[in-house]
C-alpha cells in the first residue's frame, strides 16, 4: 500500500480521501526539517499547507517519492527545481482558497478604511475616541490589484461590486480578460500614482521579491493605504515602516511576512497597520476544498498517472 505523508494540518477529509482510494495516510504535523528528513523516505507522495518547507535537502532524502501536493495555490514552500532532478511531480489547488483570499483582501480593505480593529480595542477598553477613528469611505475611490489571476479577479469584482474603479497591473493578462473581468489595464507606474488603494497577489519570484520598496512607494499618492494577502517577500520592511511614519502611506493591511511565524515584527505596535496571521485562505469553506483537492489529486497520480494542475508536469 502506497504511504503519503500529510505534513501539515489539514481538514479530515483529506485523510478520509486516502483511505477511501486505497492509500495509507500517514499524519504528522509540526516536524523540525531534521526530523522530516529522517522519516522522508518511507513515503511515496507527500500532502503540504505552508507550514512545511521541502527543500532540495529534503527532496534529496526522499527517494520513494513520486508526488508532492500543495493544498493552497503557491508552492514556494517547495524546491520544484529538486523535484525536477528527482522527477517528484508537484501539484497545487490553485481554486480552492480563491474566494477566502479575495474576501479577506476586501475585508482588510475595509477595516483600513474605517480602522475597524484599532475602534474595536479602544471601545472594548472602555474609551469614547470618535474623533480619533474618522474614516474615509471607499465608494468612488481608486483600487489598483497588482497580480490580476485568480485571487485578485475576485477582489477586483468585489471592489466594483463596492462601487470602486479599478486599474490593474498584470504582465501576463490578455485584453480580452481585462474586457472580460471588466477592468482596466494600466502601467505599473500609472496604478501608483491614481491608486487610494493598492492590493498586491503576486507570486514570490525575482521580479516581485522586494517589489513594495522605497522606489514604488514613492510613485504613489500620498495617504496610500496598502493590503498585502500575498507574500511577505514582496515588501522592504524597513521602507514601508519610514512611509508610514511619515504619512506617505496612511495605512497597511499585512496578512503574510518574510519570516513565519512571526511573533516579532518592526510592523508591530503600529496604528496605521493592521496585521493577520497569514489566515486570508483560512475559511472552513477553503480548508475542506484544498484538503479534498489534494487528496484527490495524490491518489489519482499515484493509481492511475492522471496529473491535475501539475506545476512542473512539463519536465517530469
Amino acid at each position: 500500500m502506497k504511504k503519503v505523508l500529510i505534513a501539515d494540518k489539514a481538514d479530515a477529509l483529506c485523510e478520509k480521501v486516502l483511505k477511501e482510494r486505497g492509500l495509507e495516510p500517514v499524519v504528522k504535523t509540526g516536524m523540525k526539517p531534521e526530523e522530516l528528513k529522517a522519516c522522508v523516505a518511507q513515503f511515496d507522495a507527500i500532502i503540504v499547507r505552508s507550514a512545511t518547507t521541502l527543500t532540495r535537502e529534503i527532496i534529496e532524502a526522499a527517494t520513494n517519492l513520486k508526488a508532492v501536493a500543495r493544498a493552497g495555490s503557491g508552492v514556494d514552500n517547495i524546491d520544484v527545481l529538486a523535484c525536477i532532478d528527482k522527477k517528484v511531480l508537484v501539484m497545487n489547488t490553485p481554486f480552492g482558497n480563491t474566494v477566502s483570499t479575495g474576501e479577506h483582501a476586501v475585508a482588510m480593505m475595509m477595516a483600513l478604511a474605517r480602522h475597524i480593529p484599532q475602534a474595536n480595542a479602544s471601545t472594548h477598553a472602555g474609551k469614547w475616541e470618535k474623533k480619533k477613528f474618522e474614516g474615509v469611505e471607499i465608494t468612488g475611490k481608486t483600487l489598483g490589484v497588482i497580480g490580476c489571476g485568480n485571487i485578485g479577479a475576485v477582489v477586483a469584482d468585489r471592489a466594483m461590486g463596492l462601487k470602486m474603479h479599478v486599474l490593474v497591473f498584470d504582465p501576463v493578462m490578455t485584453a480580452e480578460r481585462a474586457r472580460e473581468l471588466g477592468v482596466k489595464m494600466v502601467p505599473l507606474d500609472e496604478l501608483y500614482a491614481k491608486s487610494d488603494f493598492i492590493t498586491y497577489h503576486v507570486t514570490i519570484n525575482p521580479a516581485t521579491k522586494g517589489m513594495l520598496n522605497k522606489d514604488a512607494i514613492a510613485k504613489m499618492k500620498k495617504g496610500v493605504r496598502l493590503i498585502n494577502c500575498a507574500r511577505g517577500g514582496i515588501m522592504v520592511e524597513a521602507d514601508i515602516k519610514a512611509a508610514l511614519q511619515s504619512g506617505q502611506i496612511a495605512g497597511l493591511a499585512c496578512d503574510v511576512y518574510a519570516k513565519e511565524p512571526a511573533t516579532e515584527h518592526p510592523f508591530f505596535g503600529m496604528e496605521q497597520v493592521i496585521c493577520t496571521p497569514h489566515i486570508a485562505a483560512s475559511t472552513k469553506d477553503a480548508q475542506v476544498t484544498v484538503a479534498r483537492q489534494a487528496a484527490e489529486q495524490i491518489a489519482d497520480y499515484l493509481l492511475t498517472g492522471k496529473r491535475t494542475h501539475a506545476v512542473n508536469g512539463d519536465k517530469i
